[in-house]
């Protein structure tokens, strides 16, 4: 049987919530975080790899970036490898991939995958992600990936499930919310219909395409430009007027718009790896939950802390509790854990004041 599955790796993004560790010149999906010995994009190639033709996964990157997808992933082809010179949001990432993907196979059906992921189950993944894509090849459909929340968590958006479907661990999308207060949050966690929104997305081309076209005027005339060019030119070079493009997101232009939306619970087990506070989620490495990525530390009454610091270095702590610790180049950032707030601010002064990226 014809394999008409394609996968979308948005890999562009600057990562500034794992800042200082992640730079604007060298983001996170680069980075090996927890020093397996692969960073978060080849972790993230590497699970759809496992079931998907490799010819059939794209990666979108800023063109800054280019130099680390070619090392990290010499076996990609390069006309798979779509490079945007400018950042203008997912949702000008997702239409020119699609458009892209549709020129190869105007059969496919795509999920597009951020790389700032942890899967725990990847045999769980495999077969919830091969259902899905099943799902939206039957129609005009759109589909966003969720999990049942296990605790009040205030730092991800959540998904509510409306009206069953006669499809197994399928419903439709009934409303979105992007990071609750934590009252909400907890609502959410007893109500039992709300689950956590993982950022995966899945649809049939033409779908998405029909979508955005309808919902957002300012593509209008960009998406049959895109197609038009897709057709004439090397698909890898992104158009000119991707700079007029609005920095809009899938999400929000999409997603919570559109009529044909489905959500899909999942089993594979996941967290967001996006900051600080997130991170530290499934990885305890010690009694007392302090999580220490690929760092030598000595930690003595310290609890629930993140440790990070430049190889060959070591920390000896003593007394602390729920803070990162996060050394890289030339900056060393000491943070209470759970207030990004702080962290976002800290960042900011030191970009402004002090000329530090």
């Amino acid at each position: 049987m014809e394999n008409h599955n394609y996968c979308l790796i948005l890999a562009g993004g600057i990562g500034s919530r794992l800042w200082p560790m992640s730079r604007k010149s060298f983001p996170k999906q680069f980075i090996d975080i927890f020093g397996t010995g692969k960073t978060l994009l080849q972790e993230t190639y590497d699970r759809f790899a496992r079931f998907m033709p490799a010819d059939h996964i794209y990666i979108s990157t800023n063109v800054d970036y280019l130099p680390f997808v070619y090392e990290q992933l010499p076996m990609v082809d390069d006309t798979h490898i779509l490079e945007e010179p400018l950042h203008r949001g997912t949702l000008a990432s997702v239409a020119w991939g699609t458009v892209v993907i549709k020129k190869a196979d105007p059969q496919a059906s795509l999920i597009v995958s951020p790389v700032d992921q942890l899967i725990l189950n990847e045999t769980h993944f495999q077969q919830d992600v091969n259902a899905a894509l099943d799902f939206v090849s039957q129609g005009n459909r759109l589909m966003v990936m969720g999990l049942r929340p296990t605790r009040p968590e205030t730092g991800y958006g959540y998904v509510q499930m409306g009206d069953e479907t006669d499809y197994p661990n399928i419903s439709r999308l009934k409303t979105f919310t992007e990071k609750p207060e934590l009252k909400y949050a907890e609502v959410f966690l007893q109500d039992g219909s709300f689950l956590w929104n993982t950022g995966i997305f899945v649809f049939g081309v033409d779908a998405m395409l029909s979508n955005i076209y309808q919902l957002v005027p300012e593509y209008q005339v960009e998406i049959p430009k895109m197609m038009a060019d897709a057709e004439t030119a090397d698909p890898k070079f992104l158009p000119e007027f991707f700079s007029v493009l609005p920095k809009l997101s899938v999400d929000m232009n999409i997603m919570e718009k559109s009529q044909n939306v489905y959500v899909y619970e999942c089993h594979f087990g996941w967290a967001d790896l996006g900051t600080w506070g997130t991170l530290s989620e499934n990885h305890v490495t010690d009694a007392e939950g302090n999580i220490i990525l690929d760092t030598r530390a000595l930690l003595t009454n310290s609890r629930g802390n993140v440790i990070r610091l430049e190889k060959g270095h070591t920390a000896l702590i003593d007394g602390l509790q729920d803070y990162v610790i996060v050394e890289e180049g030339d900056v060393l950032m000491i943070c209470p854990k759970n207030n990004a707030a702080t962290m976002r601010r800290m960042m900011t002064e030191a970009q402004t004041q002090l000329g530090i990226e």
